[in-house]
Protein backbone atom coordinates (compact mmCIF):
# COMPACT_ATOMS: atom_id res chain seq x y z
CA UNK A 1 0.00 0.00 0.00
CA UNK A 2 1.34 3.56 -1.05
CA UNK A 3 2.42 5.63 1.78
CA UNK A 4 0.02 8.37 2.57
CA UNK A 5 0.57 11.74 3.53
CA UNK A 6 -1.06 15.32 3.91
CA UNK A 7 -0.71 18.78 2.52
CA UNK A 8 -2.61 22.15 2.28
CA UNK A 9 -3.13 23.74 -0.87
CA UNK A 10 -4.35 27.13 -1.97
CA UNK A 11 -7.33 27.02 -3.58
CA UNK A 12 -6.96 30.30 -5.15
CA UNK A 13 -3.38 29.65 -6.51
CA UNK A 14 -2.29 25.86 -5.80
CA UNK A 15 0.51 26.83 -3.10
CA UNK A 16 1.35 23.76 -1.10
CA UNK A 17 2.18 24.19 2.20
CA UNK A 18 2.90 21.30 4.80
CA UNK A 19 0.63 23.15 7.51
CA UNK A 20 -2.32 25.61 7.68
CA UNK A 21 -1.28 29.30 6.83
CA UNK A 22 -3.74 32.23 7.48
CA UNK A 23 -2.69 33.60 4.93
CA UNK A 24 -1.49 32.68 1.47
CA UNK A 25 2.32 33.47 0.65
CA UNK A 26 1.99 33.23 -2.99
CA UNK A 27 -1.29 35.21 -3.74
CA UNK A 28 -1.95 36.66 -0.82
CA UNK A 29 -5.45 34.97 -0.10
CA UNK A 30 -6.93 35.05 3.57
CA UNK A 31 -8.78 31.35 4.42
CA UNK A 32 -7.77 30.27 1.22
CA UNK A 33 -5.76 26.76 2.79
CA UNK A 34 -7.60 23.19 2.55
CA UNK A 35 -6.21 20.23 3.68
CA UNK A 36 -5.99 17.59 1.30
CA UNK A 37 -4.47 13.52 1.28
CA UNK A 38 -1.79 12.87 -1.25
CA UNK A 39 -0.85 9.39 -1.89
CA UNK A 40 2.43 8.49 -3.03
CA UNK A 41 4.19 9.86 -6.50
CA UNK A 42 5.64 6.11 -6.77
CA UNK A 43 2.14 4.63 -7.01
CA UNK A 44 0.48 7.13 -9.69
CA UNK A 45 -0.25 6.65 -13.04
CA UNK A 46 1.57 9.29 -14.31
CA UNK A 47 5.07 6.60 -12.76
CA UNK A 48 3.54 4.04 -15.13
CA UNK A 49 3.20 5.95 -18.09
CA UNK A 50 6.62 7.53 -17.59
CA UNK A 51 8.01 4.48 -17.81
CA UNK A 52 6.75 3.21 -21.19
CA UNK A 53 8.69 6.23 -23.16
CA UNK A 54 11.70 5.92 -24.72
CA UNK A 55 14.87 6.63 -22.92
CA UNK A 56 16.62 10.01 -25.00
CA UNK A 57 19.89 11.28 -24.57
CA UNK A 58 21.50 14.66 -24.76
CA UNK A 59 22.04 15.89 -28.33
CA UNK A 60 24.39 19.15 -29.53
CA UNK A 61 21.66 21.87 -30.37
CA UNK A 62 23.46 22.04 -33.73
CA UNK A 63 22.67 18.04 -34.21
CA UNK A 64 18.63 18.19 -33.88
CA UNK A 65 17.07 17.42 -36.64
CA UNK A 66 14.06 19.62 -37.04
CA UNK A 67 10.81 18.08 -38.52
CA UNK A 68 7.75 19.56 -39.98
CA UNK A 69 4.53 20.39 -37.95
CA UNK A 70 1.61 18.68 -39.96
CA UNK A 71 -1.36 20.47 -38.54
CA UNK A 72 -5.01 18.99 -38.66
CA UNK A 73 -7.46 21.10 -39.59
CA UNK A 74 -10.43 21.09 -37.08
CA UNK A 75 -12.99 22.26 -39.51
CA UNK A 76 -13.92 25.26 -37.79
CA UNK A 77 -11.98 28.29 -39.44
CA UNK A 78 -12.01 30.45 -36.42
CA UNK A 79 -10.54 28.18 -34.33
CA UNK A 80 -7.87 27.45 -36.84
CA UNK A 81 -7.10 30.99 -36.85
CA UNK A 82 -6.42 31.30 -33.00
CA UNK A 83 -4.76 27.58 -32.84
CA UNK A 84 -1.95 29.12 -35.68
CA UNK A 85 -3.28 27.02 -38.74
CA UNK A 86 -4.94 23.69 -36.79
CA UNK A 87 -4.39 21.15 -33.93
CA UNK A 88 -0.62 20.06 -33.49
CA UNK A 89 -0.57 16.21 -33.23
CA UNK A 90 -0.13 15.57 -29.45
CA UNK A 91 -0.90 18.72 -28.13
CA UNK A 92 -2.78 19.65 -24.29
CA UNK A 93 -5.25 22.54 -25.25
CA UNK A 94 -7.12 23.84 -22.51
CA UNK A 95 -10.18 26.10 -22.43
CA UNK A 96 -11.58 27.75 -20.24
CA UNK A 97 -14.85 30.56 -19.86
CA UNK A 98 -17.78 31.29 -18.03
CA UNK A 99 -20.85 29.25 -17.42
CA UNK A 100 -22.86 29.17 -20.04
CA UNK A 101 -20.91 31.33 -22.36
CA UNK A 102 -20.66 28.24 -24.78
CA UNK A 103 -17.37 26.37 -24.29
CA UNK A 104 -19.33 22.72 -24.60
CA UNK A 105 -21.08 23.81 -27.41
CA UNK A 106 -18.01 24.90 -29.74
CA UNK A 107 -16.09 21.86 -28.12
CA UNK A 108 -19.21 19.67 -29.20
CA UNK A 109 -19.09 21.83 -32.71
CA UNK A 110 -15.51 20.18 -32.95
CA UNK A 111 -15.95 17.12 -32.27
CA UNK A 112 -19.22 17.13 -34.86
CA UNK A 113 -17.49 18.76 -37.83
CA UNK A 114 -16.67 17.38 -40.86
CA UNK A 115 -13.31 17.02 -40.50
CA UNK A 116 -12.43 13.42 -40.92
CA UNK A 117 -11.19 13.13 -37.51
CA UNK A 118 -11.94 9.93 -35.05
CA UNK A 119 -13.44 12.15 -32.03
CA UNK A 120 -13.72 10.75 -28.29
CA UNK A 121 -16.29 12.96 -26.62
CA UNK A 122 -15.65 12.38 -22.69
CA UNK A 123 -18.51 14.43 -20.13
CA UNK A 124 -18.49 14.60 -16.82
CA UNK A 125 -21.29 17.17 -16.72
CA UNK A 126 -23.84 15.82 -19.50
CA UNK A 127 -25.42 12.51 -19.99
CA UNK A 128 -25.52 10.42 -23.64
CA UNK A 129 -29.07 11.91 -23.84
CA UNK A 130 -28.48 15.59 -23.63
CA UNK A 131 -25.15 15.66 -25.25
CA UNK A 132 -27.59 14.08 -28.62
CA UNK A 133 -30.13 16.39 -27.76
CA UNK A 134 -27.46 19.40 -28.77
CA UNK A 135 -25.98 17.46 -30.97
CA UNK A 136 -29.14 17.29 -33.27
CA UNK A 137 -29.41 20.83 -32.99
CA UNK A 138 -25.94 21.90 -33.88
CA UNK A 139 -25.55 18.88 -37.06
CA UNK A 140 -23.78 15.79 -37.24
CA UNK A 141 -21.12 16.29 -39.56
CA UNK A 142 -18.73 13.36 -38.00
CA UNK A 143 -20.05 10.10 -37.50
CA UNK A 144 -16.81 9.04 -36.23
CA UNK A 145 -17.60 11.26 -32.74
CA UNK A 146 -17.85 8.96 -30.22
CA UNK A 147 -19.65 9.78 -26.50
CA UNK A 148 -18.65 8.44 -23.60
CA UNK A 149 -19.90 9.99 -20.15
CA UNK A 150 -17.03 9.56 -17.49
CA UNK A 151 -15.54 10.77 -14.72
CA UNK A 152 -12.77 8.43 -13.45
CA UNK A 153 -9.44 9.37 -14.53
CA UNK A 154 -8.30 5.16 -15.44
CA UNK A 155 -10.92 4.66 -17.44
CA UNK A 156 -10.79 7.20 -19.26
CA UNK A 157 -6.75 6.72 -20.39
CA UNK A 158 -8.12 3.15 -21.32
CA UNK A 159 -10.48 3.88 -23.61
CA UNK A 160 -8.50 6.79 -25.23
CA UNK A 161 -5.43 3.21 -25.99
CA UNK A 162 -8.09 0.87 -27.21
CA UNK A 163 -10.22 3.71 -29.64
CA UNK A 164 -6.93 5.07 -30.72
CA UNK A 165 -9.03 8.40 -31.23
CA UNK A 166 -7.63 11.74 -33.03
CA UNK A 167 -9.04 14.52 -31.13
CA UNK A 168 -10.19 13.86 -27.52
CA UNK A 169 -12.11 16.03 -25.91
CA UNK A 170 -12.92 16.59 -22.19
CA UNK A 171 -15.37 17.95 -20.38
CA UNK A 172 -14.50 19.05 -18.03
CA UNK A 173 -11.44 19.01 -16.03
CA UNK A 174 -13.16 19.43 -12.77
CA UNK A 175 -15.33 16.55 -13.27
CA UNK A 176 -12.24 14.03 -13.71
CA UNK A 177 -10.80 11.79 -10.80
CA UNK A 178 -8.00 9.60 -10.16
CA UNK A 179 -8.48 6.90 -7.69
CA UNK A 180 -4.96 7.03 -6.46
CA UNK A 181 -5.40 10.63 -4.64
CA UNK A 182 -7.62 10.56 -1.93
CA UNK A 183 -9.46 13.94 -2.47
CA UNK A 184 -12.91 15.03 -3.72
CA UNK A 185 -12.61 16.14 -7.92
CA UNK A 186 -11.55 19.40 -8.68
CA UNK A 187 -9.41 20.10 -5.94
CA UNK A 188 -6.15 20.97 -6.64
CA UNK A 189 -4.14 17.96 -6.19
CA UNK A 190 -6.72 16.36 -8.46
CA UNK A 191 -6.17 18.51 -11.13
CA UNK A 192 -3.00 18.77 -11.17
CA UNK A 193 -2.51 14.84 -10.74
CA UNK A 194 -5.38 14.35 -14.00
CA UNK A 195 -3.60 17.36 -16.25
CA UNK A 196 -0.34 15.85 -16.07
CA UNK A 197 -1.47 12.57 -16.66
CA UNK A 198 -3.35 13.75 -19.80
CA UNK A 199 -0.42 15.73 -21.11
CA UNK A 200 1.90 12.19 -20.93
CA UNK A 201 -0.96 10.56 -23.11
CA UNK A 202 -0.89 12.80 -25.35
CA UNK A 203 2.52 12.99 -25.68
CA UNK A 204 2.80 9.32 -25.56
CA UNK A 205 0.23 8.56 -28.39
CA UNK A 206 0.44 11.25 -30.35
CA UNK A 207 -3.40 12.19 -30.04
CA UNK A 208 -4.57 16.32 -29.07
CA UNK A 209 -6.77 16.59 -26.31
CA UNK A 210 -9.14 19.61 -25.75
CA UNK A 211 -10.04 20.30 -21.94
CA UNK A 212 -12.42 22.32 -20.77
CA UNK A 213 -11.91 24.51 -17.51
CA UNK A 214 -14.05 26.65 -15.31
CA UNK A 215 -12.75 29.79 -14.13
CA UNK A 216 -13.21 31.75 -10.76
CA UNK A 217 -15.25 34.99 -9.99
CA UNK A 218 -12.21 37.17 -10.60
CA UNK A 219 -12.19 35.20 -14.39
CA UNK A 220 -9.14 33.79 -13.98
CA UNK A 221 -9.09 29.58 -14.64
CA UNK A 222 -10.31 27.47 -11.41
CA UNK A 223 -7.65 25.11 -10.04
CA UNK A 224 -3.73 25.39 -9.77
CA UNK A 225 -1.81 27.95 -11.31
CA UNK A 226 0.37 24.96 -12.73
CA UNK A 227 -2.48 23.86 -15.10
CA UNK A 228 -1.74 26.34 -17.54
CA UNK A 229 1.92 26.08 -17.34
CA UNK A 230 1.13 22.08 -17.98
CA UNK A 231 -1.08 22.67 -21.12
CA UNK A 232 0.58 23.63 -24.49
CA UNK A 233 -2.18 25.90 -25.57
CA UNK A 234 -4.51 27.97 -23.70
CA UNK A 235 -7.54 29.84 -24.80
CA UNK A 236 -10.47 32.08 -23.16
CA UNK A 237 -13.76 32.16 -24.47
CA UNK A 238 -15.29 35.54 -23.91
CA UNK A 239 -17.96 37.81 -24.15
CA UNK A 240 -21.50 38.90 -22.58
CA UNK A 241 -24.29 36.45 -21.79
CA UNK A 242 -26.83 39.19 -22.84
CA UNK A 243 -25.33 39.81 -26.05
CA UNK A 244 -24.63 37.18 -29.27
CA UNK A 245 -20.87 37.67 -29.85
CA UNK A 246 -18.25 35.64 -28.75
CA UNK A 247 -14.54 36.13 -28.66
CA UNK A 248 -12.00 33.04 -29.09
CA UNK A 249 -8.73 34.74 -27.72
CA UNK A 250 -5.00 32.62 -26.93
CA UNK A 251 -3.27 33.05 -24.02
CA UNK A 252 -0.81 30.68 -24.50
CA UNK A 253 0.44 28.99 -27.20
CA UNK A 254 3.67 26.94 -27.78
CA UNK A 255 2.90 26.40 -31.38
CA UNK A 256 2.20 29.57 -32.71
CA UNK A 257 1.29 33.20 -32.08
CA UNK A 258 -0.46 34.66 -28.56
CA UNK A 259 -3.46 36.82 -28.59
CA UNK A 260 -4.99 35.77 -31.98
CA UNK A 261 -8.37 36.12 -31.49
CA UNK A 262 -11.53 34.19 -33.38
CA UNK A 263 -14.75 35.97 -33.24
CA UNK A 264 -18.37 34.07 -33.29
CA UNK A 265 -22.07 34.82 -33.19
CA UNK A 266 -24.38 32.61 -30.94
CA UNK A 267 -27.27 31.95 -32.89
CA UNK A 268 -29.99 28.70 -32.82
CA UNK A 269 -27.97 26.58 -34.57
CA UNK A 270 -24.70 27.13 -32.34
CA UNK A 271 -21.87 29.24 -32.42
CA UNK A 272 -20.77 30.78 -36.63
CA UNK A 273 -17.93 31.94 -37.22
CA UNK A 274 -17.77 35.77 -38.08
CA UNK A 275 -14.95 36.63 -41.11
CA UNK A 276 -15.12 40.39 -40.82
CA UNK A 277 -15.64 41.49 -37.14
CA UNK A 278 -15.14 45.26 -38.28
CA UNK A 279 -18.66 45.35 -39.68
CA UNK A 280 -20.54 43.79 -36.42
CA UNK A 281 -18.50 46.45 -34.43
CA UNK A 282 -19.41 49.30 -36.50
CA UNK A 283 -22.91 50.87 -36.35
CA UNK A 284 -24.39 52.89 -39.14
CA UNK A 285 -26.42 56.48 -38.26
CA UNK A 286 -28.85 58.36 -40.08
CA UNK A 287 -26.85 61.42 -39.09
CA UNK A 288 -23.76 61.96 -37.48
CA UNK A 289 -23.98 62.31 -33.30
CA UNK A 290 -21.36 63.29 -31.12
CA UNK A 291 -19.78 61.13 -28.76
CA UNK A 292 -18.62 58.66 -31.50
CA UNK A 293 -15.32 57.50 -32.58
CA UNK A 294 -13.79 55.06 -34.81
CA UNK A 295 -10.76 53.47 -33.59
CA UNK A 296 -8.31 50.81 -35.71
CA UNK A 297 -7.32 47.63 -33.12
CA UNK A 298 -4.96 44.57 -33.62
CA UNK A 299 -5.24 41.17 -31.81
CA UNK A 300 -1.97 39.43 -32.94
CA UNK A 301 -2.08 39.61 -36.49
CA UNK A 302 -5.69 40.27 -37.01
CA UNK A 303 -6.71 44.13 -37.95
CA UNK A 304 -10.13 45.04 -37.17
CA UNK A 305 -11.92 48.15 -36.03
CA UNK A 306 -14.31 49.15 -33.39
CA UNK A 307 -16.79 51.81 -32.48
CA UNK A 308 -15.90 53.59 -29.34
CA UNK A 309 -18.57 55.46 -27.30
CA UNK A 310 -18.18 58.04 -24.67
CA UNK A 311 -20.48 60.73 -22.96
CA UNK A 312 -19.37 63.31 -20.80
CA UNK A 313 -21.86 65.25 -18.41
CA UNK A 314 -21.63 67.63 -15.64
CA UNK A 315 -21.43 66.16 -12.56
CA UNK A 316 -24.09 66.32 -10.61
CA UNK A 317 -22.57 65.45 -7.15
CA UNK A 318 -19.53 66.96 -5.84
CA UNK A 319 -17.39 64.15 -6.52
CA UNK A 320 -17.56 62.87 -10.49
CA UNK A 321 -18.48 59.35 -11.81
CA UNK A 322 -16.45 57.42 -14.04
CA UNK A 323 -17.41 54.22 -15.76
CA UNK A 324 -16.04 51.93 -18.16
CA UNK A 325 -17.45 49.19 -20.39
CA UNK A 326 -14.78 46.76 -21.67
CA UNK A 327 -11.73 48.88 -21.07
CA UNK A 328 -9.54 49.22 -18.18
CA UNK A 329 -11.02 52.03 -16.02
CA UNK A 330 -7.40 53.43 -14.59
CA UNK A 331 -6.20 53.61 -18.13
CA UNK A 332 -9.49 55.96 -18.78
CA UNK A 333 -8.48 57.76 -15.66
CA UNK A 334 -5.16 58.67 -16.94
CA UNK A 335 -6.05 59.53 -20.17
CA UNK A 336 -8.80 62.54 -18.71
CA UNK A 337 -6.13 63.51 -16.14
CA UNK A 338 -3.63 64.01 -19.56
CA UNK A 339 -6.61 65.75 -21.27
CA UNK A 340 -7.00 68.12 -18.34
CA UNK A 341 -3.29 68.78 -18.28
CA UNK A 342 -2.47 69.12 -21.64
CA UNK A 343 -5.29 70.85 -23.42
CA UNK A 344 -6.94 72.49 -21.00
CA UNK A 345 -10.17 70.59 -20.38
CA UNK A 346 -11.86 70.87 -16.86
CA UNK A 347 -12.65 67.19 -16.48
CA UNK A 348 -12.79 67.59 -13.27
CA UNK A 349 -16.57 68.99 -13.62
CA UNK A 350 -17.21 66.01 -15.41
CA UNK A 351 -18.91 62.36 -15.44
CA UNK A 352 -17.08 60.06 -18.25
CA UNK A 353 -18.77 56.91 -19.74
CA UNK A 354 -17.09 55.03 -21.96
CA UNK A 355 -18.19 51.75 -23.91
CA UNK A 356 -17.05 49.41 -26.64
CA UNK A 357 -19.70 48.18 -29.08
CA UNK A 358 -20.29 44.53 -29.00
CA UNK A 359 -19.42 44.23 -25.82
CA UNK A 360 -15.85 43.57 -26.47
CA UNK A 361 -12.97 43.62 -23.82
CA UNK A 362 -10.11 46.16 -25.09
CA UNK A 363 -6.44 45.61 -23.66
CA UNK A 364 -5.07 47.51 -27.11
CA UNK A 365 -2.96 50.50 -26.21
CA UNK A 366 -3.44 51.69 -29.94
CA UNK A 367 -6.73 52.87 -29.29
CA UNK A 368 -5.74 55.63 -27.01
CA UNK A 369 -6.29 58.10 -29.29
CA UNK A 370 -9.89 56.60 -30.28
CA UNK A 371 -11.17 56.83 -26.66
CA UNK A 372 -9.49 60.48 -26.47
CA UNK A 373 -11.35 61.36 -29.17
CA UNK A 374 -14.62 60.12 -28.01
CA UNK A 375 -14.45 61.93 -25.21
CA UNK A 376 -13.37 65.59 -26.83
CA UNK A 377 -16.35 65.17 -29.25
CA UNK A 378 -18.66 64.39 -25.81
CA UNK A 379 -17.08 67.10 -24.33
CA UNK A 380 -17.88 69.50 -26.63
CA UNK A 381 -21.05 68.16 -28.30
CA UNK A 382 -19.96 68.18 -31.69
CA UNK A 383 -19.89 65.13 -34.28
CA UNK A 384 -16.14 64.22 -35.45
CA UNK A 385 -15.89 64.08 -39.62
CA UNK A 386 -17.62 61.24 -41.47
CA UNK A 387 -15.01 58.30 -42.44
CA UNK A 388 -12.27 59.39 -39.65
CA UNK A 389 -10.66 56.79 -37.81
CA UNK A 390 -7.62 57.15 -34.98
CA UNK A 391 -4.73 54.68 -34.53
CA UNK A 392 -1.82 55.85 -31.59
CA UNK A 393 -1.12 55.74 -28.23
CA UNK A 394 -0.68 58.65 -26.03
CA UNK A 395 1.96 59.19 -23.39
CA UNK A 396 1.72 61.12 -19.50
CA UNK A 397 2.98 64.05 -21.51
CA UNK A 398 0.52 64.37 -24.25
CA UNK A 399 2.88 63.19 -26.65
CA UNK A 400 1.28 60.62 -29.69
CA UNK A 401 3.08 57.79 -29.74
CA UNK A 402 3.01 54.86 -32.83
CA UNK A 403 0.67 52.35 -32.16
CA UNK A 404 1.80 48.68 -33.02
CA UNK A 405 1.41 47.17 -36.32
CA UNK A 406 0.07 50.15 -37.58
CA UNK A 407 0.52 49.82 -41.29
CA UNK A 408 -2.06 46.76 -40.98
CA UNK A 409 -4.17 49.25 -38.99
CA UNK A 410 -4.22 51.85 -41.27
CA UNK A 411 -4.48 49.14 -44.46
CA UNK A 412 -7.93 47.71 -42.72
CA UNK A 413 -9.15 51.24 -42.45
CA UNK A 414 -8.83 51.89 -45.88
CA UNK A 415 -10.44 48.51 -46.79
CA UNK A 416 -13.67 50.13 -45.00
CA UNK A 417 -13.91 52.96 -47.00
CA UNK A 418 -12.60 55.48 -44.60
CA UNK A 419 -11.23 58.75 -46.14
CA UNK A 420 -8.30 59.85 -43.14
CA UNK A 421 -6.81 58.14 -40.30
CA UNK A 422 -5.41 60.12 -37.75
CA UNK A 423 -2.33 58.41 -36.08
CA UNK A 424 1.64 59.41 -34.40
CA UNK A 425 3.79 61.93 -36.09
CA UNK A 426 6.69 59.83 -35.04
CA UNK A 427 5.76 57.28 -37.10
CA UNK A 428 7.94 55.83 -39.98
CA UNK A 429 8.20 57.85 -43.45
CA UNK A 430 8.99 54.22 -45.05
CA UNK A 431 5.83 52.50 -44.46
CA UNK A 432 3.95 51.33 -47.16
CA UNK A 433 0.50 52.88 -47.41
CA UNK A 434 -2.25 52.10 -49.31
CA UNK A 435 -4.23 54.67 -51.87
CA UNK A 436 -7.35 56.35 -51.05
CA UNK A 437 -7.30 57.05 -47.51
CA UNK A 438 -5.33 60.72 -45.85
CA UNK A 439 -3.19 59.96 -42.94
CA UNK A 440 -2.96 62.73 -40.70
CA UNK A 441 0.10 62.73 -38.63
CA UNK A 442 0.08 64.69 -35.15
CA UNK A 443 2.93 64.77 -32.45
CA UNK A 444 0.89 65.83 -29.72
CA UNK A 445 -2.64 65.66 -28.13
CA UNK A 446 -3.64 69.27 -28.43
CA UNK A 447 -3.30 69.02 -32.16
CA UNK A 448 -6.14 66.08 -32.05
CA UNK A 449 -9.08 68.60 -32.09
CA UNK A 450 -8.49 70.16 -35.71
CA UNK A 451 -8.15 66.31 -37.05
CA UNK A 452 -11.21 65.48 -36.11
CA UNK A 453 -13.39 68.37 -36.90
CA UNK A 454 -11.33 70.10 -39.73
CA UNK A 455 -11.96 69.03 -43.52
CA UNK A 456 -8.38 69.77 -43.87
CA UNK A 457 -6.14 67.81 -41.96
CA UNK A 458 -2.58 68.98 -40.24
Amino acid sequence: MAKVKKAYFCKNCGFEAPKWLGRCPSCGEWNSFTEEVIAKESASISATLAGALPTSRPERVGEIRKSEVKRIDTGNREVNRVLGGGLVPGSLILLGGEPGIGKSTLSLQIALANNGLKTLYVSGEESAEQIKMRADRLGIGNEECLIYTETLLENITTQIREQQPDLVIIDSIQTIYTELIDSSAGSVSQIRECAATLLKVAKTLGVSIFIIGHITKDGTIAGPKILEHIVDVVLQFEGDNNLSYRILRGIKNRFGATFEIGVFEMQEEGLKGVENPSEILMSHYDEPLSGIAVGASVDGIRPYLIEVQALVSSAAYGTPQRSATGYDARRMNMLLAVLEKRVGMKMFQKDVFLNFAGGFKIADTGLDLAVVAAVISSYYDRPILEGVCCAAEIGLSGEVRPAPRTEQRISEAARHGFRRIIVSGFLSPKLKLPRGIEVVRINRIDQLPRALFSSEGE
